[in-house]
């Protein structure tokens, strides 16, 4: 498959950061909360709630319940998915 240059753009923006590339990983596996995945990839919360505003504001994850407060579930896009696909680390 060959990839076009703004999915490659996104695959370098993710593998230039360890969080973001853990983040990517872990989300790939499954939906998940800004906890849930803190614990999964061995980050801060807080750590793990910029590199999700950081993915979000490109178009690779999206929150399936921003109207709530406490619990936001968070899942990669379609776009996010063929990054995460094509992660090397």
């Amino acid at each position: 498959m060959v990839l076009s240059d703004e999915i490659l753009t996104e695959i370098s923006f993710v593998e230039i950061s360890t969080y973001r590339t853990k983040v990517m990983k872990s989300l790939r596996e499954s939906y998940n909360v800004p906890t849930g995945i803190a614990k999964d990839v061995d980050l801060n919360t807080n750590h793990v709630s910029k590199v999700l505003s950081e993915l979000k504001s490109h178009g690779l994850v999206v929150c399936v319940n921003p109207e709530v407060r406490k619990g936001r579930l968070y899942r990669l896009t379609e776009k996010g998915e063929l990054v995460a696909e094509n992660l090397k680390r």
